[in-house]
């Protein structure tokens, strides 16, 4: 039964994610290279890398045919008249073959589609071999970047002492060599508060009331709210970048940059954030309520039998993962758009029905900082933090990548 819920899920998904069907090869297989990571049940840092590599594989071989800007690692030989079409379905679908073996066939799918409306002849075969080409530059260059590194996460405790035997989420992860920062902890917010601070009384106060699983203070929207970002990983932010290109019309080759640019930054963030979050192993709402006669804090009431309104997430608190990934998002969005972008809506398999509309870029970033302490997962402090962070992280990204060459 639980097999057949989540193929429903992975079902749901791919119709629901899919906001700009059949835009361009760039954007059919962003949607694509999403969906694969929800279907192959890998984490959301882990899906941001690999749909990462496969735009910058895609930008790599487009710039190649009509080079316009500084390439990500160099230039590969091509012939002017390759077909662009062919090259970038290409590239997306030689890693994505490698990186999910088991979605082989509905990958060969993708590609037929992407390929069905190019001619047979030279510059298809040489878009074909040139995609390939930049595929496997993209797999050489990320071999050793650890994403693969073993689990070596040692438990706290003391001999003979039991302690959870669940190990917490990917805590390797802040080791992986970013694509484009020059080290995980480049722009790491500084440690939380002491516990014996005001703001720290503030914050607990707030996610108490606010994010309780029972009697809190949520109004219904904020339920709602609440229950719609529970949805994690890349869905919650491509759409965004899907809908905005396609407001913009961009050409093939720049929209292969910013998405190029765009997943290279949410990528770092994935990086980022987990070096943070194990760096300072700071606790989560729940564990802090009800041990509130432990932090030394006159202002913070325990509570022993209080619980978060959604399930608490198995690594640290600090800083919040979804208000990084949203502001790096949203960063290196308004790096190239401006900071009154069009206005985008966003749906979630979490809250089905729901449709969240945005008027603009902060706005979103916003939202989810209050989602998570109406989840009860988060404190405030963590969602300002990881949001400052993730801005810093796409900001960095647009500005030092990919330039317009002179």
């Amino acid at each position: 039964m639980k097999s057949l819920a989540f193929t429903l899920w992975v079902t749901s998904l791919l119709s629901c994610f899919s906001s700009v069907a059949s835009a361009d090869v760039v954007t059919d297989w962003n949607d694509r290279a999403v969906t694969a990571g929800y279907a192959a049940r890998v984490t959301p840092s882990e899906s941001a890398r690999n749909i990462a590599m496969v735009h910058l594989a895609m930008f790599e071989a487009l710039n190649s045919i009509e080079p316009r800007y500084a390439p990500y690692r160099g230039r590969l030989a091509a012939e002017s008249t390759a077909s662009r079409e062919a090259a970038g379905a290409s590239a997306a679908h030689y890693l994505l073959v490698h990186l999910y073996p088991d979605q082989a066939k509905e990958m060969d799918k993708t590609l037929a589609a992407s390929l069905a409306g190019v001619g047979d002849g030279a510059a298809k075969a040489e878009g074909i071999r040139l995609g390939e080409q930049a595929a496997r530059a993209m797999l050489d260059e990320r071999r050793a970047d650890g994403a693969d590194a073993a689990n070596s996460y040692r438990p706290f405790t003391v001999a003979g002492r039991y302690v959870p035997t669940t190990f917490p989420a990917t805590p390797h992860w802040g080791t992986v060599r970013p694509f484009a920062l020059k080290s995980a902890s480049q722009f790491i917010p500084v440690a939380p508060y002491k516990l014996t601070s005001p703001q720290w009384a503030k914050d607990y106060a707030e996610v108490k009331k606010m994010g309780a699983k029972t009697g809190s203070a949520r109004t219904a929207e904020q339920t709602e709210i609440a229950r719609f970002w529970e949805l994690v990983g890349p869905a919650t932010y491509n759409p965004v970048a899907r809908q905005l290109s396609a407001a913009k019309n961009l050409d093939l080759l720049d929209n292969a940059r910013l998405f190029a640019l765009f997943s290279m930054a949410a990528a770092d963030a994935g990086v980022a954030l987990w070096n943070a979050k194990f760096k300072y192993n700071f606790w989560r709402p729940v564990t802090a309520i009800r041990n509130g006669d432990l932090d030394g804090n006159n202002a913070t009431e325990r509570d022993p039998t209080w619980e978060p309104f959604i399930t608490t997430p198995m690594h640290p608190e600090y800083p919040c993962a979804h208000c990084t990934f949203q502001s790096t998002a949203a960063s290196a969005l308004e790096s190239f758009f401006g900071t009154n972008a069009a206005a985008f809506a966003l749906t979630s398999t979490t809250a089905p029905g729901v449709s969240r509309k945005f008027s603009t870029l902060s706005d979103y970033v916003a939202e989810v900082v209050n989602a998570r302490i109406y989840d009860g997962v988060h404190f405030r402090t963590s969602g300002e933090a990881g949001a400052a962070m993730g801005r810093k992280i796409g900001q960095y990204t647009v500005e030092n990548y990919l330039k317009p060459m002179r």
